[in-house]
């Protein structure tokens, strides 16, 4: 078993930007799970997981002058738990992973500005762990959004993403 999942979140800043949504082609998501996962390479990855591994989002910009940064992982209130660590469901830049009780749901957001998470060539990268009490089988969905660059109309977001317990 591998003891971390990494998911690389791909964003073509300037196609999002213009179109104002992250679908359309703008946002690719891929991880390295060796238990299978489905629909690599688009926004609707389901994330096969196990419980006690580290998840981790990268994000990586295809436009070179814009920026792309994670603004915040929320799970959505329909998934029976959240399965990453998180203050109140979002979780914490590296460094401040714990796992939420099964339940919290909350619309609080971890500002990515705001943080002292882990730098990677500009990027923000957040993780978390897989609860034990995760119940297998159900997709854990998640939105995710970026912020690209900056400005009022420069947070993103999508619901389609989801970590699966096996």
């Amino acid at each position: 078993m591998q003891d971390r999942i990494s998911i690389v979140v791909m964003v073509d800043a300037v196609g999002a930007l213009s179109d104002r949504t992250l679908h359309n082609g703008n946002i690719s998501l891929i991880d390295d799970s060796a238990a299978g996962s489905r629909h690599k390479g688009t926004p609707d990855l389901v994330t096969v997981v196990t419980p006690g591994q580290i998840v981790q989002w990268t994000p990586i910009h295809v436009d070179v002058q814009t920026p792309v940064e994670i603004q915040a992982i929320e799970f959505l209130s329909g998934a029976p738990a959240p399965p990453a660590a998180g203050q109140a469901a979002s979780p914490h830049p590296v460094g401040h992973s714990v796992v939420p009780a099964p339940g919290v749901v909350s619309g609080a957001a971890v500002d990515a500005m705001g943080s002292n998470g882990y730098e990677n060539h500009d990027l923000l990268v957040w993780e978390g762990v897989v609860p034990y009490d995760m119940t297998p089988g159900v997709p854990y969905r998640y939105r995710l959004s970026v912020r690209l660059h900056e400005g009022p109309n420069s947070v993103l977001s999508i619901d389609s993403p989801a970590l699966l317990r096996v």
